[in-house]
């Protein structure tokens, strides 16, 4: 393993935002990830997981500690269930298990995270997420230490789960598939959808904010007229309204600015609170 210093953050995530990452390193198994893991708190580091970089906003300054990119890649079948690492592509996954035709993730394929972060988002779409197919969840702590959480024992909801208030990171994660008549041609469907109502080929980190209960935080965006309003060179899409786009050369505090002036014309016209989806990563962690 090397440990790398000042690694633009930019060129990891889709939002290409961000300043360097004191350190950086590549995990590429679940015994380095973990001696990663144990490095990072011997010495007193902050650590942060990056799969993708697909819901993340990094600061300008960067990262003042150890970002670790997971890169464990391997997936493996034995009726239905899948064993996959925590650095494989999410949509690469939901795309290879229809083609296979198994039902269950679907809905991945599109969606540019990885397992991990699919797993620790409880990410979703069209109506279903990544708990309800999940199996098992295979977890480093902090200390190194690999523990198995089985779904039974997890309290999942709506783009939350219990690791997001844990140290450490997902190494892999098994899902129960089944099989379902024409799985293919909705998944079809899915996917020609989204890249009719979502702005894709732009660099965005998805929705930015998450649904307010019975509602849709881009149909409340979108009835205020807020598509195109625009902080610096991060602006909200004139495709779908709860997408922030960068159209060049937006800083994170551009994003931030405007996530604040969506939230407050949201909160005085409707009485809304939007909470954000994205997660924002301050230099400092710890503070």
């Amino acid at each position: 393993m090397q440990i790398i210093e000042g690694k633009p953050l930019s060129q990891l995530s889709t939002f290409g935002i961000g300043g360097e990452a004191a350190y950086f390193a590549v995990a590429q198994s679940t015994p380095e990830l973990s001696e990663l893991l144990k490095f990072a708190t011997k010495q007193q580091l902050s650590f942060f997981i990056l799969g993708k970089g697909s819901n993340c906003l990094f600061d300008d300054r960067g990262f003042d500690g150890l970002v670790i990119l997971n890169q464990i890649n391997f997936c493996e079948e034995n009726g239905g269930i899948f064993h996959v690492g925590g650095g494989y592509s999410f949509s690469l996954l939901g795309s290879q298990t229809v083609r296979k035709g198994w039902s269950g993730l679907e809905f991945a394929a599109g969606i540019p995270g990885s397992v991990g972060g699919a797993v620790y988002m409880n990410a979703g779409a069209n109506g279903v997420e990544t708990a309800e197919a999940l199996l098992e969840v295979e977890w480093i702590t902090e200390e190194g230490t690999v523990q198995t959480f089985h779904r039974k024992d997890l309290d999942y909801g709506y783009r939350s789960s219990p690791f997001q208030k844990m140290k450490g990171a997902v190494s892999s994660a098994k899902f129960q598939l089944s099989r379902v008549e024409g799985i293919k041609k909705k998944q079809h469907e899915m996917i020609h959808y989204r890249k009719e109502t979502q702005p894709y080929g732009e660099k965005s980190a998805g929705c930015v904010f998450r649904n307010p209960e019975n509602g849709s935080a881009g149909a409340l965006i979108e009835e205020l007229g807020l598509k195109g309003v625009a902080v610096g060179d991060a602006m909200i899409s004139e495709i779908h309204g709860n997408f922030i786009v960068n159209k060049g050369t937006a800083r994170a505090q551009d994003v931030l600015d405007l996530v604040a002036k969506i939230r407050q014309r949201v909160k005085e016209v409707k009485g809304i609170d939007l909470e954000m989806e994205v997660k924002y990563i301050p230099y400092d962690i710890s503070s």
